[in-house]
Order: structure tokens, then sequence, then C-alpha cells
């Protein structure tokens, strides 16, 4: 049994994504979004997520529609849709997300969202096989 306080640790956390959990199906990851910072836009192929957000405020962007979002809130971005989630305020916003089926490297640690892009780019950050 994996069990975490899930907020509790992804509060603690100062890196850009921690993976910490890899199943068969899905993968649980916190991230840490410095004010002024964002995930990125991006389109997953193939893989639905759902983003729990634990502290600060921000901007959900999915599929061309905008809506802010705070500690509390949930949101479902399914396979194959746009979506960016940007730090508006002035603190970290702290999230957790499941992938479903895993997206990144199983104990991947990105401590940056520039050492996460680089992770990606050189492919040092495929799911498990």
């Amino acid at each position: 049994m994996e069990h975490f306080t899930i907020a509790t640790v992804a509060e603690k956390s100062p890196d850009f994504r921690r993976v910490l959990w890899t199943g068969d199906h899905t993968q649980l990851v916190i991230m840490t979004i410095p004010p002024g910072g964002e995930i990125g836009e991006e389109v997953h192929e193939g893989i639905d997520q759902i983003l729990t957000f634990v502290s600060g405020t921000g901007e959900a962007r999915v599929a061309g529609a905008k809506r802010e979002v705070v500690a509390g809130d949930l949101v479902v971005v399914p396979s194959g849709t746009k979506h960016n989630f940007v730090n508006t305020g002035p603190n970290p916003l702290v999230l957790y997300t499941v992938y479903g089926p895993p997206e990144h490297a199983d104990k991947a640690v990105h401590h940056t969202k520039e050492e996460a892009d680089e992770a990606e780019a050189a492919g040092k950050d495929e799911p498990p096989a």
C-alpha cells in the first residue's frame, strides 16, 4: 500500500515536478510552479490528466477556455486537449496530478521547468513501457 497525506507532501516539495508513484495504468505527480511560472502549453495524446490544486492561485487554460484556479479546485484535461496552467499569484502554485496512463519516468524529479524540458527533449523522461 502507498499512502500519502498528499496536500502536505505537495506543499513540502520545492520541485517543479516530482513523480510520487507509478502504476501500470496511472501515475501520481506533485508540482510546484513558481510565481510568474507555468507548466507550458502541451497536449497529451492518449493520456487523461486530473489536476488538484493545493495552494496558490493560477489560471487554467484548457481547450481555449480560461478559468481561475485556487486551493481545492480540480481540473480534468481529457486526452488530446491543449492545456496550460499559469501561476498568477505571489506564492507558489502547488498541485498534484494523476495521469492515466503514466506520462513521466518513474521516480523522476525535475527541480525546475527548464530541467524538465531538457529531460523531455533528451528522451530521459519517458514513462515505463
